[in-house]
């Protein structure tokens, strides 16, 4: 498990592996696992070279390992640097086929950070050519291990416009404007969401880094980190081509993002954010304490969650999930102010009884 490996007591979070940053890749962060029909398990993340900035040099970097043996493979480079600036924010999903898409930005500026992905058939020994999804130079943020495929075969990206008239950062709108990009032929072409979603005119952030969730009425529900004070939540009847108004939702938090996935082996959905509902005493308006909580009834409500990460100076936030057997595989980033918020890239297993 290397030199950085512990295990809680009994079935607790158990830590495989920290990417730390060092000279020459100063930050290692956001990722998505891909689970090979094998029983290996691949993790893509951002490696960066150039800084530790979002846009730094940056490079799409993979390891793996054999579940339930977790000793990782070296770094092995699937996208080298694209655009101007760099690439980030994987997101992984399987199609028919054996065909599976890597999801990532290229940045190229202030006014230019698009999504777009690369297909391979022989589990990531080599990629075909970058495909773009949005074709208008906008500055759209997709968090990573976003992309989904509902029932129906639909491909959905969740993404935030952040409107920049002129290209510079000066005037970068923090403002995150939730929408999605889908596509109902494997990826061959795309269209736009005709609804764009705002915050309420007090918040300052808007709606930022959403993520979608299939529920089992075939809707689609939408949530996206707020600086008031909770995940906002959508809902959408027709495959995201529309959505209703965003309203508070029920996962306290900070301007922090969540992550919802459910679970395969009984069809809940989980849940890992930083809960700042009160229920754990720490320090507010920071990303910490990590915690998971489990829903029955589609997010209505959650059980009370259990805390993953417990250090009052961390900074805990991007994650990753993946289920592979009885076992929960969380990828996020565990910096702190020594190293550097989102300078470290950890890999956590959970046991299924572990969970709430």
């Amino acid at each position: 498990m290397g030199d950085n490996a512990l295990e809680a007591g009994g079935n607790g979070p158990r830590r495989l592996m920290d990417i730390d940053p060092s000279d020459g890749n100063p930050r290692n962060s956001e990722g998505a696992f891909a689970l090979m029909e094998g029983g290996d398990v691949l993790l893509a993340y951002s490696r960066f070279l150039g800084g530790g900035a979002d846009n730094s040099a940056a490079q799409i970097s993979a390891r793996s390992a054999s579940a339930g043996e977790w000793e990782w493979t070296p770094d092995r480079i699937l996208v080298d640097t694209e655009g101007r600036e760099n690439v980030m924010s994987v997101s992984i999903i399987g199609l028919a086929s054996n065909r599976i898409l890597l999801f990532y930005l290229v940045k190229n500026g202030w006014g230019d950070c698009r999504p777009y992905f690369r297909e391979t058939t022989d589990e990531f020994r080599t990629l075909e050519a970058r495909r773009e999804i949005a074709s208008d130079p906008a500055y759209y943020v997709v968090n990573n291990d976003r992309a989904i495929v509902t029932a129906s075969g639909r491909i959905i990206i969740p993404a935030a416009l952040h409107p920049c008239p002129d290209g510079t950062r000066a005037t970068w709108s923090h403002r995150g404007i939730s929408l999605c990009f889908y596509s109902d032929d494997g990826g061959a072409t795309w269209k736009r969401s005709r609804t764009e979603l705002n915050a309420p005119p007090e918040s300052k952030s808007g709606l930022q880094e959403p993520g979608v969730v299939e529920l089992s009425d075939g809707r689609l529900m939408m949530w996206a980190r707020t600086d008031l004070g909770s995940q906002f939540m959508s809902y959408s009847s027709d495959g995201g081509e529309t959505w209703a108004e965003a309203k508070p939702g029920n996962l306290a938090s900070p301007l922090s993002p969540a992550s919802i996935k459910r679970a395969p082996w009984d069809g809940r959905l989980l849940a890992v954010w930083n809960d700042h509902s009160g229920l754990h005493k720490f320090p507010q308006g920071r990303r910490t304490p990590l915690c998971v909580a489990v829903s029955e009834d589609d997010g209505k409500t959650w059980a009370p969650s259990k805390v993953v990460e417990d250090d009052p100076d961390g900074w805990h936030c991007y994650t990753a999930i993946a289920f592979p057997g009885e076992s929960v595989l969380l990828a996020y980033c565990a910096g702190d102010r020594k190293i550097g918020g989102l300078n470290r890239l950890r890999v956590t297993l959970l046991e299924r009884t572990w969970l709430p």
